[in-house]
């Protein structure tokens, strides 16, 4: 089955923007175009709802029902029961708020394993609880490919390891990790796993029921949503865990690590990216599906596409001279998102490539530490150039003659 590209664009209101017309956006990595469904979620709940929710009066009653169909509907989606599923104002904050909680429950000496592979807002919250007594053990990548070899793992895990986190694809590297092995391994040694799923949930949202881990996170403005952190946290460590929130919110697990109080209006148009799962399902595929299997279908049909695209642009640079390809040379399992390491800084050519119509960055996308292993020069950074499944053939061969040009 073939994506309907034009039909997916249809329901971005930025290809029809005057403005953007002619640009092929690069940089999805960072943040992803918004669907309308969520825009008009959006708009709806500021113009009509937007007052204190789930009080007894209409407008109150609509909003709260409003932000709990995002949860029942986005829980649902990913395999898990509505109250594992939580709301934060980002995934950085979602994170540092479990750091919190596990640095509460673990005692000095006990250790959490990370990896240099990660985007920092995976990492540094964890690296800090050094500060407390708790040992930190770096699992390290290959230098020379950025891989995450599990085996490597194996040899870091001991009684004493409480928790494994590492992202299910870098955004720099771009490997798919495997999560239902790395989860295994794990929970076979008695750890908890948290995965940080920013990078690779905008490919397809994930069965994290089925995949396993404890902690699945991701960011909702880089898979088409607005700008809230999703935060899954299956009910046997939510439990365990100590609370994070207001004193009279330590009963319900959806709100016991979201110290602050919900973004009513951008929950609620969080359903909104469940609107657009279900109208891709419908228009390409049809048919009754529980919502969790109606997501996978879509997943596949969005990564078969994005693979298509992926192969040639990864055999179009792979082999330049002038150009170091970060991760894997095949797009089977990874990710639409290239880093290039240049023998210019990465910035700057980002800046040659926006002169014909591309938009991409240039850094270290703060994930210095996986680009510092490997061996690139930090003060270039890479040019990333990073796609979805919106992209098209015509933006890619838009993107190789910029590159000609420019590289």
């Amino acid at each position: 089955m073939t994506l309907d590209t034009d039909w997916v664009r249809a329901q971005f209101p930025a290809f029809s923007e005057p403005s953007l017309q002619g640009q092929a956006f690069f940089e999805n990595a960072g943040g992803s175009y918004t669907c309308k469904p969520v825009i008009d979620r959006l708009h709806r709940f500021y113009t009509q709802r937007k007052v204190q929710p789930y009080a007894p009066y209409e407008a109150s009653r609509l909003g709260g029902e409003e932000m709990d169909e995002a949860r029942s509907r986005m829980a649902a989606i990913l395999g898990v029961e509505t109250d594992e599923l939580s709301f934060g104002p980002s995934t950085t904050q979602n994170t540092y708020v479990l750091a919190q909680a596990f640095g509460q429950m673990m005692q000095p000496g006990e250790a959490i394993v990370v990896t240099n592979q990660d985007h920092e807002a995976n990492t540094g919250p964890w690296r800090r609880l050094a500060e407390r007594g708790i040992e930190i053990r770096e699992w390290q990548i290959d230098p020379d490919t950025g891989h995450l070899n599990p085996e490597d793992l194996e040899n870091l895990l001991d009684e004493n390891v409480r928790l494994v986190c590492f992202p299910h694809c870098s955004n720099v590297v771009g490997q798919v990790n495997p999560v239902v092995e790395i989860t295994a391994l794990a929970h076979d040694a008695g750890a908890f796993v948290c995965v940080d799923g920013v990078s690779y949930a905008p490919h397809g949202f994930p069965n994290v029921g089925r995949l396993g881990p404890d902690i699945y996170l991701f960011s909702a403005y880089k898979t088409f949503g607005p700008h809230q952190g999703l935060m899954v946290i299956r009910r046997a460590l939510g439990e365990l865990l100590p609370n994070q929130a207001h004193v009279f919110n330590a009963g319900t697990l959806y709100k016991r690590f979201t110290p602050a109080g919900p973004d009513h209006a951008q929950v609620a148009a969080s359903a909104g990216m469940a609107d657009y799962i279900d109208a891709a399902y419908a228009h390409h595929i049809g048919g009754d599906a529980a919502p969790a299997e109606r997501a996978a279908a879509v997943h596949d049909l969005f990564r078969a596409h994005e693979t298509a695209l992926l192969q040639p642009f990864l055999d179009a640079v792979k082999d330049r001279n002038s150009v170091r390809l970060i991760g894997p040379s095949q797009a089977e399992g990874r990710a639409p998102t290239v880093a290039l390491a240049l023998n210019r800084e990465g910035e700057a050519a980002a800046a040659e490539l926006a002169k014909h119509g591309i938009m991409a960055g240039g850094g270290d996308f703060y994930a210095g530490r996986a680009l510092q292993a490997m061996g690139v020069d930090m003060d270039k950074g890479v040019l990333r150039l990073s796609f979805t499944h919106y992209t098209t053939k015509a933006e890619i061969d838009q993107l190789l003659g910029a590159l000609d040009a420019v590289l």
